[in-house]
């Protein structure tokens, strides 16, 4: 429907400035609304499915066979078990059943049901239509008195030589006569065989149960729209609504200047408004379409109830990182992909809420990537990580000191990986490495070393948070997130309790990959999934305690969406990883942990010893800049393309920021840059050593 309301006086144009015509004086003014314009003539066509969904797609067609069949299959069990307590009672209630077949006999072959209307007749003195009621009534009683007739002989005759020839016919009939007969005499309020499934109907989803939800959010704009009409507002049904799923779609477009995310943030009113529960409630918006439409599916059972699909890697099948990954369903079932490579990933939420399943998840999809270099550390201690030992290059259950330092090593063999990889392709000619970033190609290079790595930290606030190698532990998992993914190595981060202590803003920033499961506030829930989502409306605040394994998930795609991750118990993990040993035998990638072979120790840098090392006590501060070139020449092989913003990054975790320096250029220039004192780093390692001698 096209928009006729006029235009605004002050939306009108005026001439242009070298008309000869005085603006301020003349009224004269051309509309907006050029009746010339042409139309854009840009028109979309949606053709309307020719047979069912579930009649088009294997999966919806399995699952609505099999509940039909196991629906068919209970009620057999159920009344074949109740078979003899129906006899019984419609035995005893035959007599009733045979009164009832006596009085319709009767009332049948002497033709009572037309006596009303020759009572008429006479009341009204028809003598015409009485005399031909009575000549009907006649032949019928007749007919039906020899039919009557006919049947009682026949049957007194065929019950006779049925006692004669085959006694246990007649039994068998006699049987099947009496509980026809109580059949007839059981009470129409109160049937003898009642209903194996009780079935509790959901209300079909209809344009005015939609409407008087969206009206019972509370959103100003949206109710007068809907009181108003709607069109005139932009309020409108953009399609049908249809089935999609286990549920329904309404597709609409929303009130000028109203978003779906208004919309996503009442949903617990828009449910009371449906009357459904709200995990059956979901409104989203249309990436595909303008910032005003919704897409509202409700579904018939709440997420946590409706039975999902199998995992499809479950039993078989391999993995290549570089590809979508199936790792859950959405809302309708739908399956719903995730592509690690090039990511970094953080999952957070509340305890028991099924982030550590997540994690596991993601290290399966990881080792059945037979090229994959598995790093699992689980910091709960609790072996969730367990059934992955089998494919692990480092693996690591506790958070003892033992337990720590053993990470420390395999995280500085990571830092030192990370290095090699740098120089490898930046050693490699632009035509086998366009993007300067590991591709497929050069992962199935075995002579490059350019595998993929993927490292899971469950629990991550407790290496974070140790004492002595908290901030070095910090330094090298946030140099893994920024440049770890152009380099081919993945980082996964579990916490349940996702603050700016336990997830360093280092790495929370620069996570490509979020998910978040229910958590009980604003901060948490920015923390995970970035600044102002829960301002736009997409709240894990709003999963329940049953909702374990759903969460957002975001920057997979344009918008976050709600997933439910796959199901993978810790027997079904261990086959997973048995599958995946094999094929790592096959491809010759059993290393590490795997063969029973640990990080090499070696000692860690001392960034404020070497950076002290390098500032003579003769210079009060130094550029960052120059402190990078001084520490590439002290050890290469730690500092080697180090810049100015590498050793900002190296020392923040200590409490040291940069600032101002003044000093010579090459060119005997002198200029401000940024830079640290030399009293901050000796003020550093006293409060470093002191910390030290207390624990």
């Amino acid at each position: 429907m096209t928009d006729t309301l006029p235009p605004p006086h002050h939306l009108r144009a005026v001439p242009e400035p070298d008309a000869a015509v005085d603006v301020e004086e003349s009224p004269a003014v051309r509309p907006v609304d050029n009746p010339k314009l042409p139309e854009p003539n840009v028109a979309t066509e949606k053709r309307k499915p020719v047979l069912a969904g579930w009649l088009t797609n294997r999966r919806d067609f399995t699952a609505t066979a099999r509940h039909a069949g196991a629906n068919l299959g209970y009620a057999s069990l159920f009344h074949g078990i109740r078979l003899p307590v129906y006899a019984a009672r419609l035995t005893a209630m035959s007599p009733r059943g045979a009164c009832r077949f006596v009085v319709s006999t009767n009332r049948w072959v002497w033709d009572r049901e037309a006596a009303p209307l020759r009572d008429m007749a006479v009341r009204t003195e028809d003598v015409e239509e009485y005399m031909r009621l009575s000549r009907l009534r006649a032949g019928r009683v007749r007919l039906r008195g020899l039919v009557t007739l006919v049947a009682a002989v026949f049957g007194f005759g065929f019950a006779l030589w049925l006692y004669v020839m085959a006694p246990a016919a007649l039994y068998a009939f006699a049987a099947g006569g009496v509980l026809l007969l109580g059949r007839a005499g059981q009470q129409p309020d109160a049937p003898v065989v009642g209903p194996a499934v009780l079935r509790t109907e959901i209300q079909k989803l209809t344009g005015s149960i939609v409407l008087r939800g969206l009206d019972s959010i509370g959103n100003a704009k949206v109710t007068a729209a809907i009181k108003k009409g709607g069109d005139m507002n932009g309020l409108r049904f953009t399609s049908e609504i249809v089935r999609d799923g286990p549920g329904y779609r309404a597709d609409l477009d929303l009130p000028y200047g109203v978003t779906p995310e208004d919309i996503m943030e009442a949903r617990k009113p828009l449910a009371s408004g449906l009357r459904r529960k709200v995990g059956c409630v979901w409104p989203a918006p249309d990436a595909s379409e303008h910032e005003g439409r919704l897409v509202l599916w409700v579904g018939d059972k709440p997420m946590n109830e409706t039975t999902k699909p199998a995992w499809p890697l479950a039993k078989s099948g391999s993995v290549d990182l570089f590809k979508p990954v199936v790792f859950g369903n959405d809302q309708r079932m739908r399956d719903v992909d995730v592509t690690l490579m090039f990511a970094s990933v953080v999952v957070g939420s509340i305890p028991r809420m099924g982030k550590t399943f997540l994690m596991r998840l993601f290290l399966l999809i990881a080792a059945l990537d037979p090229r994959a270099e598995i790093h699992a550390f689980d910091f709960k201690g609790t072996g969730d990580f367990g059934a992955l030992e089998p494919v692990c290059h480092r693996y690591r259950a506790g958070e003892e000191d033992e337990d720590i330092e053993y990470v420390v090593h395999a995280l500085r063999e990571l830092k030192d990986e990370l290095r090699r990889r740098a120089k490898v392709i930046k050693g490699l000619p632009s035509s086998r490495c366009p993007e300067n970033k590991v591709t497929p190609d050069l992962a199935n290079d075995k002579t490059l070393g350019l595998h993929p790595i993927v490292a899971g930290f469950d629990e991550c606030q407790v290496p974070f948070e140790h004492e002595e190698y908290g901030k070095e532990i910090e330094a090298i998992c946030t140099d893994l997130v920024k440049r770890g993914p152009a380099l081919g190595i993945v980082a996964l981060f579990g916490t349940q309790r996702p603050d700016a202590k336990s997830l360093p803003t280092g790495i929370s920033a620069n996570a490509v990959l979020r998910f978040c499961l229910k958590v009980m506030g604003q901060p948490a829930n920015d923390m995970v999934l970035g600044t102002s989502m829960y301002k736009a409306g997409y709240r894990a605040t709003m999963f329940s305690r049953t909702d374990r394994g759903i969460c957002w998930m975001a920057g997979e795609g344009d918008d976050p969406r709600i997933v439910s991750s796959a199901f993978v118990d810790a027997v079904a993990a261990e086959k997973i990883a048995a599958r995946a040993r094999r094929a790592r035998e096959e491809y010759g990638n059993v290393t590490g942990h795997a063969i029973g072979q640990g990080p090499e120790k070696t000692a860690g840098a001392d960034i404020l010893t070497d950076v002290l090392s390098v500032i003579p006590a003769t210079e009060k501060a130094a550029w960052c800049e120059r402190i990078a070139v001084r520490l590439a020449a002290l050890r290469p092989e730690m500092y080697e393309g180090w810049k100015g913003e590498n050793v900002t990054a190296a020392l923040k975790p200590w409490g040291i920021k940069p600032s101002q320096v003044w000093g010579q250029s090459d060119t005997g220039e002198g200029r401000n840059r940024r830079g640290v004192e030399r009293a901050d780093i000796i003020a550093a390692i006293t409060r470093r050593d002191a910390d030290r001698a207390a624990a």
